[in-house]
């Protein structure tokens, strides 16, 4: 889920964005940043998230640039498995 929702974000694909955020904490639109480019993403831990789990969380950094300058993101983000599909459900940024 992370990987795709990092490659939606790269993509601009913000209809994917909304379908894979959890109703209780998605936003009614989401516009992202123009000209912000997406350089990499590494997961650095994952904790649950296999076939029996309901819940996951996980821990990445993705850089970025903007307008020339170099940036980084780091979370540590809350997945929550329904009906068989994973949503995003917040992060907390490091």
């Amino acid at each position: 889920m992370m990987r795709s929702r990092y490659s939606a974000f790269a993509t601009g694909q913000t209809d994917y964005l909304l379908a894979t955020w959890h109703p209780t904490t998605r936003p009614a639109t989401l516009t992202l940043e123009p000209g912000l480019r997406w350089l990499g993403l590494k997961i650095l831990s994952t904790e649950a998230g296999g076939a029996a789990d309901q819940e996951s969380w996980m821990t990445f950094v993705a850089r970025s640039k903007f307008q020339g300058r170099a940036q980084r993101l780091q979370e540590r983000s809350r997945f929550v498995r329904e009906h068989g599909r994973w949503f995003y459900v917040e992060g907390e940024l490091s």
